[in-house]
């Protein structure tokens, strides 16, 4: 990472490297993207990188950002970087007005998390909102007052259930508290950006922190509403010792790293508080069926494939996943057999 910005450094002074870089290199992983941070303007910027015989990317000048590649390990990498600056929100709209200031703590002060508000220059960390502090107790926790962050940009609260999915870390109970508060205000935000989000937590290792995040605040009721009814659903089965969502979230903590796969398996038993039928067999027992939540499930799943707006291969893929997800050729079964009563 150091020669790295050293070489960034080398074209353009002074410069911070800022965001997932910085928390990646303290949790000693390897950083995927590379974006920095700096007092100067896109306009200086962009004569810098062209004098050191550079390529500017200037799709983002009048915001203040600007790219170039740079040589890393034997290969190119793009990076991004910002004039320091401070967003303001109007009410209602997602898209900020870019006000430029002159240091890095007011740059850092309009980030999202605390863990992404960090700075590194010159071997050293500007960390005014204690994020390191904060990554050794694994915590995710809003920069400021957490229901400003979240009414500025409400996509922020898939955002902090990813990372405690991908980071395995715990999110901060005034965090969530705002999101209980503001859960109504993702409806403002596209279903595009909703499934980025939502494919990327599917992908981690433990999607599972991020969906009873969801789960518990009550956002999943304003995303997929059906899916929704599971948390603290009494399944009354002999098959299953599990709660109806524990039974779903632990079944897809066990599923390979396969996104319509892991889609299948978050949905299969969607259609169960739809169909249920309850038989009174004694004063001290009931027989509960679920009979053809298997087809109703495959109905649910094409309805909210168009309301999530997928792509017609996937709304395939997944829905008759879900359609066959009993027979024992299914690909679901092993997993789905992981949620039930002695993993059977």
């Amino acid at each position: 990472m150091k020669k790295l910005i050293e070489k960034v450094e080398q074209i353009i002074s002074p410069v911070y490297l800022v965001g997932g870089a910085v928390r990646d290199t303290l949790l000693n992983k390897k950083p995927k993207d590379y974006d920095f941070a700096t007092s100067l303007s896109s306009e200086a910027m962009e004569v810098l990188i062209r004098e050191a015989g550079r390529k500017p990317y200037l799709v983002g000048a009048r915001f203040g950002t600007v790219g170039f590649k740079i040589e890393d390990d034997k290969e190119f990498k793009y990076i991004e970087i910002t004039t320091f600056r401070n967003d303001k929100y109007r009410k209602g709209n997602r898209k900020p007005e870019v006000n430029f200031v002159k240091n890095i703590t007011a740059d850092l002060s309009r980030r999202d998390f605390t863990i992404n508000a960090i700075a590194f220059r010159n071997n050293k960390y500007i960390d005014p909102f204690n994020g390191r502090e904060d990554l050794k107790n694994g915590i995710i926790k809003a920069v400021g007052k957490a229901t400003q962050r979240l009414k500025e940009d409400p996509l922020r609260m898939l955002r902090a259930g990813r990372l405690a999915s991908k980071l395995n870390f715990k999110i901060d109970d005034e965090l969530k508290d705002a999101v209980k508060k503001v859960n109504h205000k993702i409806l403002e935000v596209s279903k595009e950006r909703w499934m980025i989000e939502f494919d990327k937590l599917l992908m981690t290792d433990k999607p599972s922190i991020a969906l009873d995040f969801f789960m518990e605040t009550r956002l999943m009721n304003f995303m997929i509403p059906e899916l929704a009814l599971q948390y603290k659903y009494n399944q009354n089965s002999k098959y299953h010792d599990l709660e109806l969502w524990e039974h779903t979230k632990t079944a897809l903590d066990f599923t390979p790293k396969d996104i319509n796969i892991r889609w299948a398996i978050l949905l299969h038993d969607i259609g169960k508080p739809f169909v249920r039928t309850d038989r009174v067999l004694s004063d001290t027992e009931i027989k509960t069926n679920y009979i053809k939540h298997d087809l109703v499930g495959y109905e649910f799943v094409l309805k909210i494939a168009k309301y999530l707006k997928w792509s017609n291969l996937r709304t395939e893929i997944v829905s008759k996943l879900v359609l066959n997800h009993l027979a024992e050729d299914s690909p679901l079964k092993e997993y789905d057999n992981k949620g039930k009563k002695n993993n059977e």
